[in-house]
């Protein structure tokens, strides 16, 4: 009895490291950071603008009076690695680990880029169907990184650390199930104030440039809607 007791407090005791992010979220992260410090140090001013043209996603470019070349095909997915300031970056990339690692950790680094490009799908056609003849161009995750916050409310916010990993646990709740969590409606409220209110007063120091929440919505209702459809099946 004395020998097991004594294995047991020599036995090593498991500690999740402090960052523990999926490969995939790394690999997002390090391709928004790396894009961003090639726009700021390699590229001059022309050819930044002739990055965002091709990159960035330009509303009008739809309109109908432009020649849909494979810009405009590619752009609608893009334009999500793309930021507007430093500030822009930072706040996206930390929201990104927060809410991107236990998706990733849940539903598999291929099913994670899958919900990726259809949340910023989703966000960027929210956004043109609003503002359709707008020549500003559209930049960053942010619409990608809703779809997960609104992921995070289908799983109730729970978090599961039995595999060692953080990740979304529980099923995923049905609609009606989730508006009964005052937890989940108490954020649901929040955040649709916050990016109501965003959409008119920066928050981000030094960003002179309007915040889309149009495409916050849009990619959050994709994410709440439709993470069902990105679940891995349970046998």
């Amino acid at each position: 009895m004395q020998q097991d007791q004594d294995d047991e407090e020599q036995a090593p005791r498991y500690r999740e490291p402090v960052f523990n992010l999926p490969f995939i979220v790394v690999a997002a992260l390090g391709l928004c950071v790396a894009l961003h410090l090639i726009r700021l140090y390699l590229l001059t001013p022309d050819q930044d603008f002739g990055l965002l043209l091709r990159a960035a996603f330009i509303p009008i470019r739809y309109s109908g009076e432009y020649e849909i070349d494979i810009y405009a095909l590619t752009s609608p997915i893009t334009y999500a690695f793309l930021h507007g300031s430093v500030a822009h970056l930072v706040i996206n990339m930390i929201w990104l680990a927060a809410f991107g690692s236990p998706l990733a950790n849940r539903i598999g680094a291929a099913r994670f880029t899958a919900f990726w490009v259809v949340s910023a799908l989703a966000a960027a056609a929210l956004h043109y169907a609003l503002h359709p003849l707008d020549h500003a161009p559209l930049v960053g995750a942010s619409g990608a990184i809703s779809g997960m916050m609104g992921a995070a409310a289908r799983f109730g916010f729970q978090i599961d650390h039995s595999a060692g990993r953080a990740a979304f646990g529980g099923p995923t709740l049905p609609v009606a199930m989730v508006f009964r969590s005052r937890t989940v409606v108490t954020f649901l409220l929040v955040w649709m104030v916050i990016n109501l209110v965003s959409g008119f007063i920066s928050f981000a120091p030094g960003e002179e440039n309007s915040i889309a929440w149009e495409a916050h919505v849009g990619g959050f209702l994709v994410g709440f809607l439709a993470i069902q459809y990105f679940e891995p099946r349970r046998t």
